[in-house]
Parts: structure tokens; C-alpha cells; sequence
């Protein structure tokens, strides 16, 4: 539950007033003593002594709103028509459609789209494979694929209830880096149907970016995709999640002075954003990262609870072969980083970390510990959240990311190509801007998409991935 009155419980109140004066003062009162945060006021029209307003408010959650509706509804002259949730409102109809680039307005310009003309380009294709990127959208389109098992933190809802989410990934890719991307929802959980269903569709799109896939499986299917396409494959929630955090504690080593090598970083989650950042940070040089699952710390020999994705991160992390719990685990670490679920660690946990902590908690929508309770005993704070400064964002790292990679028809990504993007977030931000409060730009920052273009297709041609 949100503590704040938040845009994703919005509603408009269609209110009936009687017109004397007064009125309206009463109704700011009882929105403002029920906790409302008022937005905007609209009339809609004049009727014999009275006026129809639409009133915009913000809640905390439905019960809240409810509340609101009644605190007005109670006022004498007062009488609701109707109630609008306005999150619902803009998901009405989908979020996203298709348009066409070019008119036909007769027939020559459909002769030139269409039949007769389109055989020529078809048959272009055919001799030139390559010709595709250039003469249909495949050049500039990604598939959102998802089996909706692990959607944002919801879980496991289903592909049907997971599509809401992939049109606002296909959004934001082409508000933010003019990529046509097409939500993909697949009703199958098989590893080998999700596999070569995407094989089977590939042709159409210049990238693959799969989405809310459950782990292990995601590590699997990715992996296999990969080897199989000449299309960069990326699993949004390891990858994007990854190079993010990278991204911020590259401007943590920065504003502290610090070599990010050295750092103790211990992380909590072995899920696909968890291994992936674990995976990451130690390929980028960080030589101290515990890795914690609900068993405790993942170390090289336990028995408990593993499988071979695990026994991979035992060889990669935790060289000291550290036991125990999370709270032992964090004992003079530098850095923690939550990837995992609510109330994991306590007030206790960062007091026992080294000097000036650094404290990402980024479970989403409840974190590993409140950031009310964190922010007096971090140096540094991050969150998953939009009302907390350092808000750690995929949408930082894949509208740009696919942006470079598609405009140098990247065959495929590596290593290199993801610490191209997080040096490029990091560096948006100059040595004399850095603060505890300012360790990584604004997913609003203009600048982040084409500095991340630009960095990820350069690595792509210096590592031979692109066309």
C-alpha cells in the first residue's frame, strides 16, 4: 500500500453542486481532512441552479478512494453522478496501436505499397536477406515477449492480465527511443514452445526483449535464444536491472572516490535480477559480492537449495566462501543491494555494515527494508520508487540499449555492449553534479537514451557484433 496519495490511484469525481456560495470551499475541506491530494477542477456545465464539476484527486489505494467519495458525498447540496478511476481510463482500449507511415489516397500510391509493387521488394528480400532491416520495419522493431509468470510484483498472473504491462514497455520504448515494439504474450510456460515460438517470429523483428519470465527458466530460454538468432536477446529483468545498479555504483565509486573493485557488495535475491547483477558487477572487476537467497549466503559446496544456475554463482561470487545468513553476510559490507522481497533486513543489518553505507533496496512495491527506516543510517539510498531520490529504473538502460544495437543491426550482445550502457547513464551525470542524492540521472533525462545509443553502438563495432 502506498503511504502517500500516489497518480496510480487517481480518480475523477463527477459532482452535482448546488449553486450558492460556499460550496466548493466544503468540498476541498472534506478531500483535504479524508487525506486527498487535489488535482485539478473542470466544469463541465451549467444546469438551472446548479453546476457539474469534475474533480481530479489522487489516493493512496481503492479503500482510499472510497473514503474520498464518501467524505463527499456526505456534504448537504452535494450529490456524486459518477466516479471515474482515471488509471483505468487510460488503459481503455489498449495503450498503444498501429499506424501507417505513408497515405493511399488512390491507386497508384497502393500499386507502390501493395500489389503489384511490393513483388519487386519481396523479391529483393528474398536474394538479400539483409534487405529486410532496410526496407521493412524490422530494422527499427522489437518483440516483448512474456509467459506473465513473474510480472512486476505480482507474480505469476497469467499472459492474458501480464498485457497491460508489455503495452507500457512497448510505450515507453517508442516515446523514448522511437522503437516500434510489439507486445508479445505467449500461453504457454513450456521451455522448449517459448523457445521456438520466438525462433518462429524472429524473422519480423530487429531485437528480442523477453519479459516477466519466471526464473530459472529465464535463464534457459535466453541462453538457448541466443545461440539460435542473429537478433540481439535480452532478458529485460536480469539485464536492465543489471546494468542500472552498475550504473550507480560506478557514481557511488565516483562521488566517494572509492575504486568500485574493492567495494563489499552483498546482494539479496538469486533471481533473475539478482544473478544477473551478482554476474555483472563481478565481470566488471568487483571482487567481494555475497549473494543471498532465502537459505542464506550462496557459497561454492552448499547443498541446500540449489540448482546449476546457483553452483554458477558459488563459482563466480563469494570467494571466501562466507556461511551464514544475510545479517552475517552484511557485516562490514559496503554496499547492499535488494533484488529480493519485503522486510529482509533490519535497522540492526545496516549498523553492522561499514562506515557511509550505500543501501539499494529495490524490491518493488514493498522494499527489503522501509526507506524511512534506511535513510538515516545510509550514506546512500536507492530505491525501485519514483518518490525517493536515486530511483533505480530499467527504463534507463533498454530504450537506449536497443536503440544502438538496432542501428548498427546488431547481431547479437555481450559483456562489453552492457558496460558501454552503464558507463553511458553514469557519466550523464558531471563530477561537479554528483550527491548522495544524485548517484544516477532522471529516467526523464533526454539525454540518457542517445548517450546510451551511441556508447552501445560503438562497443557493438568494436566487438565485431555489428552488421
Amino acid at each position: 500500500m502506498s503511504h502517500v496519495p500516489s497518480p496510480s490511484y487517481s480518480i475523477t469525481i463527477r459532482i452535482e453542486i448546488e449553486n450558492r456560495i460556499g460550496m466548493f470551499a466544503q468540498i476541498a475541506y472534506a478531500i483535504s481532512k479524508s487525506g486527498g491530494d487535489l488535482g485539478s477542477i473542470d466544469l463541465v456545465r451549467v444546469e438551472p441552479g446548479k453546476i457539474i464539476r469534475d474533480v481530479t484527486v489522487n489516493a493512496r489505494d481503492e479503500k482510499h478512494e472510497k473514503e474520498i467519495v464518501r467524505s463527499v458525498h456526505n456534504i448537504p447540496g452535494i450529490k456524486v453522478r459518477r466516479v471515474m478511476d482515471r488509471t483505468f481510463t487510460a488503459h481503455e482500449g489498449g495503450k498503444i496501436e498501429i499506424t501507417s507511415r505513408l497515405p493511399i489516397r488512390d491507386s497508384s500510391e497502393l500499386s507502390k505499397v501493395y500489389t503489384p509493387g511490393v513483388a519487386r521488394i519481396c523479391r529483393d528480400i528474398q536474394g538479400h536477406r539483409e534487405h529486410a532491416y532496410r526496407y521493412t520495419i524490422k530494422g527499427n522493431s522489437v518483440a516483448i515477449v512474456t509467459d506473465g509468470t513473474a510480472v512486476l510484483g505480482l507474480g505469476n498472473i497469467g499472459p492474458n492480465a501480464a498485457m497491460p504491462v508489455m503495452e507500457g514497455k512497448a510505450m515507453i520504448f517508442k516515446e523514448f527511443a522511437g522503437i516500434n515494439a510489439f507486445p508479445i504474450a505467449l500461453n504457454t510456460t513450456n521451455t522448449n514452445e517459448i523457445i521456438q515460438t520466438v525462433r518462429n517470429i524472429a524473422p519480423a523483428f530487429g531485437g528480442i526483449n523477453l519479459e516477466d519470465i519466471s526464473a530459472p527458466r529465464c535463464f534457459e530460454i535466453e541462453q538457448r535464444l541466443r545461440q539460435s538468432l542473429d537478433v540481439p536477446v535480452i532478458h529485460d529483468d536480469q539485464h536492465g536491472t543489471a546494468v542500472v545498479v552498475l550504473a550507480a555504483l560506478i557514481n557511488v565509486s565516483r562521488l566517494f572516490r572509492r575504486d568500485i573493485k574493492k567495494l563489499k557488495a552483498v546482494i539479496s535475491g538469486a533471481g533473475a535480477a539478482g544473478a544477473a547483477t551478482a554476474l555483472m558487477l563481478a565481470a566488471y572487476g568487483v571482487k567481494d559480492i555475497i549473494v543471498c537467497d532465502r537459505t542464506g549466503a550462496i557459497y561454492a559446496g552448499r547443498k541446500e537449495h540449489m540448482d546449476k544456475y546457483k553452483n554458477l554463482l558459488a563459482k563466480k561470487t563469494n570467494l571466501g566462501k562466507i556461511k551464514g545468513s544475510i545479517s552475517h553476510a552484511l557485516k562490514g559490507a559496503n554496499v547492499f543491494i535488494g533484488l529480493s522481497g519485503p522486510n529482509i533486513i533490519s535497522t540492526d543489518d545496516l549498523r553492522g555494515m561499514s562506515k557511509n553505507p550505500v543501501v539499494f533496496v529495490l524490491a518493488n512495491p514493498e522494499p527489503e527494508i522501509s526507506p524511512e527506516e534506511a535513510l538515516p543510517l545510509a550514506k546512500v539510498l536507492a530505491t525501485g520508487r519514483s518518490d525517493y531520490p536515486n530511483q533505480i529504473n530499467n527504463m534507463l538502460s533498454f530504450p537506449g540499449i536497443f536503440r544502438g544495437l538496432l542501428d548498427v543491426k546488431a547481431r547479437g550482445v555481450n559483456e562489453q555492449i552492457k558496460f558501454a550502457a552503464a558507463e553511458a547513464i553514469a557519466y550523464t551525470i558531471g563530477d561537479d553534479e554528483l550527491h548522495e542524492d544524485y548517484i544516477i540521472p532522471s529516467i526523464f533525462d533526454k539525454k540518457v537514451v542517445s548517450a546510451v545509443a551511441q556508447s552501445v553502438a560503438g562497443a557493438a563495432r568494436k566487438t565485431g557484433l555489428a552488421s
